[in-house]
């Protein structure tokens, strides 16, 4: 069987779709004009029957969803689940997106508006119906429609599973991202991989996380729409050619693995706006489906491995790279959503501007979101140059004028390398363009600095281990237009340390500019309108309208209610409901019951070492002994705490792993001693997503973001919590020394720990020997070695007695040998800003004030916000609102 897309003439298959059809004949629009292929006349009936909006009345949604689940569901009248009826609503809102989607492209391509595409190896959206209905205004309809059918809204969310796109921050982060795109008017296209598994479902066993995969599409995904004629060849291997065109060498990249992408567009609605964007997921397919003369002599397993080969790039997101094998997988999954998506997007801009290649900064801008979507400017490069037969320096300044690069990263071994070993057996013809892109930088940095140590450091190649490698870090910077950093204290630590030759390099060649911050945001609606209806109400109701939900900046207008008795009574009830809600949820999955009237702290976020959980850990350890060691009486003046962590560690991260097992191991004591549980419980929350953050986070009175200053990037989960009224226990690390100077000083929150300018200090003492551990802490130790929370498994003790033995290694601290996140050190000044959390909460009125004030500060931490700085800073983006629908009469 042949490959649907043919190698064998000259010209390669790149920007071709696998045929030239459409899903459907024509293309429909609600607006006039648009369709210039002369059949108007021959399809009028049908764009007359096409030409008003399905109707948000009640009956209108009762006869979408009626309908869907007789006719897509295949369910009768007399016999559906409630789950049926679910996935009929969710239909009947897709349909609607799909009116919206499709007359915004076409508003785009009428208007052919400069658009930005933005590339992201994961996007963790959460759950899609409530959010869309609320974007879209209509969740009072729905809920009104489905109530007279017997059913209730809000059951029916839980039917849908959280698409498992995603991992944390950076995810979380692209998905508020698009909402506030669509949100703000931007023309702007998110482009991923439809992962069938995503990261993992996080099973607790005996304590230990175990990685399942996460079947999320065991079910039908209502919202996405497959594009079968939206479909690509992405190759992989093969050789590279060498052939003489005009007069000049040209190469060709031959032979080798060829695979398509196919796109599944997920279209995600603005809030009070019209406008619906859309994020193109590709999933691989082989380009033959089975080998047919392997069949034919009875190897059937061999047959399908073209098969095999694509779905692995479709299972899961970021697969265990602590093998050859698993570092090919990220590889070729990199490359093959970068590649399907420059050639979608190339071939968008031909279809309206041709071969005018000095348009395309005018009308493309592609963003990086961290250096995942790397490999996708030699792409861009190969394209222009072997593909489209442009000279190569034009070329260069094209793509340099199109890409941006967003640093999530201030530590350097966080900044992708790949083996040119490697890449040169997945992607020859790349090695050759980025050797030739970095001869010519270079050239062009010893010409003006002349030869010296700074040449090594600015280089796309490097040292690594098992050989020289490609920096997908300087790559991203090189190639960019702009670079930016997420919070303003990570952007100067990128300019002065990550990238600091680079950034030298910039100001010294008049682009002082190519650096900027933009500090990173939520979006309000998903995270206090979705998230904690109740606290959105009562803000909708202070200020007198909601309009705060799109100009978060009004959110302010609270704050001098603070210390009103009367709204401070409202904002406990909010709060208590958040908390009973939570404390269900806990029951569910912990099987844990929670005090509500006990000061709930929470820390969710991914288990890693700089992150400080274990910090956390060994507090809940400390405190567990000093309640222990009291007697009834003083136990009974305790303040209550209920106590969690939540998160999810990379499989082949074996030391965070050991800390979830200590998580697990404290809290199984903690909750099973009858003189410390009534006053302290503790529990980790297994497989931590949106949806249970959703639960989580408008519960909390407390936060925990206690990352080593200088390591955190940003941290979006932070301003998730402040936006629900629950207070910082924090560093002054990524965005908390941002939140706090919105909030009015660090005495709003609880900061702690060693500034950032004070590290150097630090460090160079614990060379010298001085780097005490706190006796408190020492205690924390000698408890956790005698075994206490082993549960009697000694393999145990000796697993994280060497995890000790690395943190008093202390004069090594700063290093992989030492306290390389500096635990020890911020311990005693943690313990201290603890007990002031105990003190604060005891004054509950006050501590309600700052509560509200901290909400009332967030205006600034909107992804809304955010986007307008990238479209103004780093875009240069106009928006493009679609206009609002003519009114149709309805008929009598």
């Amino acid at each position: 069987m042949a490959s649907v897309f043919d190698d064998s003439k000259g010209v390669g298959p790149e920007l071709m779709r696998k045929g030239s059809f459409s899903l459907l004949t024509g293309e429909m629009q609600r607006p006039s004009g648009g369709n210039n292929d002369g059949s108007s006349g021959r399809y009028e009936k049908l764009h007359k029957m096409m030409a008003n909006y399905l109707p948000n009345t009640t009956e209108g949604i009762q006869k979408s969803v009626v309908h869907h689940i007789e006719y897509d569901l295949g369910c009768t009248r007399f016999n559906f689940k409630e789950e049926s009826c679910y996935q009929a609503a969710a239909m009947a809102v897709r349909d609607r997106l799909i009116e919206s989607l499709n007359d915004t492209n076409a508003y785009f391509d009428e208007k052919d508006p400069k658009r930005c595409y933005y590339l992201s190896a994961e996007y963790l959206i959460g759950r899609y119906m409530q959010n869309a209905l609320a974007n879209l205004d209509i969740e009072d309809n729905f809920k009104t429609a489905l109530e007279d059918l017997g059913f209730k809204l809000e059951e029916l969310y839980d039917y849908e599973p959280d698409p498992a796109l995603g991992n944390g921050g950076l995810g979380r982060l692209a998905a508020c991202f698009l909402d506030s795109c669509a949100t703000q008017d931007l023309p702007l296209w998110g482009y991923g991989i439809r992962y069938n598994y995503g990261l993992f479902e996080q099973k607790i066993v005996n304590g230990r996380q175990v990685e399942v995969p996460d079947y999320w599409l065991a079910k039908q995904n209502c919202f996405e729409i497959a594009r079968e004629d939206v479909t690509y060849a992405v190759r992989f291997g093969g050789h590279v050619e060498r052939y003489w065109k005009d007069g000049k060498e040209c190469s060709r990249w031959r032979g080798g693995e060829m695979l398509q992408a196919m796109a599944y567009d997920n279209p995600v609605p603005g809030y009070g706006t019209y406008n619906c964007i859309s994020l193109r997921l590709w999933r691989a397919l082989p380009a033959k489906e089975v080998d047919f003369e392997s069949f034919n002599q009875g190897e059937y397993l061999q047959s399908a491995a073209p098969k095999q080969r694509a779905e692995e790039l479709n299972h899961f997101l970021y697969p265990n790279d602590n093998h050859e094998e698993g570092k090919e997988l990220r590889l070729r999954q990199q490359y093959f959503f970068c590649s399907a998506s420059i050639q979608d997007i190339l071939r968008s801009f031909k279809k309206k501007h041709g071969g005018n290649w000095d348009m395309l900064p005018q009308k493309v801008q592609i963003q990086l979101n961290d250096t995942h979507p790397a490999i996708s400017v030699p792409e861009l490069m190969r394209v222009l140059v072997d593909v489209e037969c442009l000279n190569w320096d034009y070329a260069w300044k094209l793509t340099k004028a199109t890409f941006n690069y967003t640093n999530h990263t201030v530590m350097p071994e966080a900044l992708e390398k790949w083996r040119i070993e490697l890449i040169g057996k997945l992607l020859p013809r790349h090695v050759e363009i980025v050797g030739m892109m970095n001869h010519m930088f270079l050239e062009e940095v010893k010409a003006k600095w002349g030869d010296g140590e700074w040449i090594c450091d600015m280089s796309m190649f490097g040292p690594a281990e098992g050989g020289e490698c490609l920096r997908m870090g300087n790559i991203s910077v090189i190639g960019a237009h702009h670079v930016n950093g997420v919070a303003a204290m990570h952007t100067e630590i990128v300019k002065r340390e990550t990238f600091k030759n680079l950034y030298k390099w910039s100001v010294a060649t008049g682009e002082p500019d190519k650096f900027v911050n933009c500090t990173n945001g939520v979006t309000p609606r998903r995270w206090i309108h979705c998230a904690n209806p109740g606290l959105s109400k009562l803000i909708t109701k202070k200020l007198g309208s909601d309009a705060w939900l799109k100009d978060l900046p009004l959110i302010s207008g609270i704050c001098k209610f603070k210390d009103d008795k009367a709204f401070q009574q409202e904002w406990v009830a909010v709060k208590k409901t958040a908390k009973e809600k939570m404390a269900k949820w806990v029951k569910t999955h912990c099987n844990l019951e929670v005090d509500t009237n006990a000061l709930i702290d929470v820390q969710v976020k991914r288990i890693h070492e700089y992150k400080r959980q274990l910090m956390n850990c060994f507090y809940q350890i400390h405190r567990y002994l000093e309640i222990k060691s009291m007697s009834p009486g003083d136990r009974a003046k305790v303040q209550k705490r209920f106590s969690c962590i939540g998160g999810k560690a990379a499989p082949g991260y074996y030391r965070a792993k050991t800390i979830i097992k200590l998580i697990n191991n404290v809290a199984d004591v903690i909750n099973n001693d009858p003189d410390v549980s009534p006053y302290l419980k503790f529990t980790f929350l297994p497989n931590y997503c949106v949806s249970a953050a959703q639960q989580i986070i408008p519960a909390s009175d407390t936060s925990q973001h206690i990352s080593t200053a200088g390591t955190e990037a940003s941290g979006t989960s932070n301003m998730k919590f402040v936006m629900n009224g629950g207070l910082i226990v924090g560093t002054m690390d990524g965005a908390n020394v941002e939140i706090c100077e919105e909030a009015g000083g660090e005495h709003v929150n609880f900061i702690f720990g060693a500034r950032e300018e004070e590290l150097p200090g630090v460090l160079e003492r614990a060379k010298k020997g001085d780097y005490p551990i706190d006796p408190r802490l020492q205690k924390v130790m000698q408890a956790i070695r005698q075994g206490r929370f082993s549960a009697g498994d000694d393999a145990f003790t000796e697993e994280i007695g060497a995890i000790l033995d690395m943190l008093c290694n202390t004069t090594a601290a700063g290093t992989w040998d030492g306290d390389r996140f500096l635990v020890c050190h911020d311990f005693p000044s943690y313990l201290d800003v603890q007990a002031r959390v105990d003190r604060d909460y005891a004054n509950q009125a006050d501590f309600v004030a700052r509560s509200i004030q901290a909400v009332g500060s967030t205006g600034k931490f909107s992804t809304d916000r955010s986007m307008m700085d990238y479209a103004r800073q780093v875009w240069e983006l106009p928006q493009c609102a679609r206009p609002a629908p003519k009114v149709v009469n309805a008929k009598k």
